[in-house]
């Protein structure tokens, strides 16, 4: 199983609170391990210019420039940007799928800072991680469903919408889900 490029979407069952309702994308699935970002939750009141100014940057964002989601608990601290396969740093760019790549270095935070960026992009703090076997773990324990990535589901649709809409798209209602796992 290579889930690279997937959404992990948490069941109701979930019981770390940090992933309660999360839908993650995930960067990089491996016998090695795995590592994703959240994508449906905000840091409230964080924006690019914040971190510009924790980075001792001169560069001054256009106005209306983009949140910053908290990507996980691990390493909250180090940045990453989920964007657009169009755009590729100058420095260093992961393209992860088709539709999708991770860049985190300084040089994109600039460009986006500048609106010369990718066409779609989220800021993230931090990373979601697992050891090897780990998640495979978690989802025979009915910990996350999978489904596809879509460009329209990470990029544009609100947050407080992603985890249903991600549900809908493999036809489940989030209604219907039960926080109890079975076992037939």
């Amino acid at each position: 199983m290579n889930l690279t490029g997937k959404l992990l979407i948490a069941m109701p069952g979930m019981s770390d609170p940090r992933f309660g309702h999360a839908v993650i994308f995930m960067a990089d699935h491996s016998d090695k391990g795995a590592m994703g970002l959240i994508v449906n939750k905000p840091a409230e009141d964080l924006r690019l210019s914040d971190v510009l100014d924790q980075l001792d940057s001169d560069i001054i964002p256009q106005p209306g420039t983009l949140g910053v989601h908290i990507g996980g608990p691990v390493e909250t601290g180090r940045g990453f940007v989920l964007h657009s396969d169009e755009y590729t740093s100058a420095m260093q760019t992961m393209k992860v799928s088709p539709g999708f790549a991770v860049t985190a270095t300084l040089d994109i935070l600039e460009d986006l800072a500048a609106g010369d960026g990718p066409r779609r992009a989220q800021l993230m703090l931090g990373y979601a991680g697992w050891g090897p076997q780990q998640l495979e773990g978690e989802i025979a324990r009915n910990g996350w469903l999978t489904v596809d990535a879509s460009e329209d589901l990470v990029f544009e649709l609100p947050d407080a919408k992603k985890w249903s809409a991600a549900l809908h798209s493999i036809g489940i209602d989030p209604l219907g889900l039960s926080a109890a796992a079975g076992r037939a």
